[in-house]
């Protein structure tokens, strides 16, 4: 569908009967304003999206690595932890020890 020249005009015509050439200019710049608006919101929104992608997940390997690394770290506390209670537990089984404080 094809508009020619006398179309074109017809449709300006009707435009310019309709709203008259007083508020016509008025009716341009808020279509302006309503589209830049609408342009703004569409690449915030785009913009929202790509920052919403979560990151691709960890391999396996590295997965393993990282638990076997936090198991070590686990148990080397948990040994110090039980170093220091039974150190605490000599300490208090000792006759005087209530005494030395």
């Amino acid at each position: 569908m094809n508009l020619g020249p006398l179309e074109i005009g017809l449709i300006i015509l009707a435009v310019l009967l309709l709203f008259g050439y007083k508020k016509l200019p008025d009716a341009s710049r808020s279509l302006g304003r309503s589209m830049r608006i609408f342009k703004g919101e569409m690449k915030g929104m785009k913009d929202d999206d790509a920052r919403a992608v979560p990151p691709s997940p960890a391999s396996p390997a590295a997965l393993q690595a990282a638990d076997a690394d936090r198991r070590a770290q686990l148990e080397a506390e948990a040994a110090a932890a039980e170093a220091r209670a039974a150190e605490l537990r000599a300490r208090a089984a000792q006759p005087g020890a209530a005494d030395a404080r």
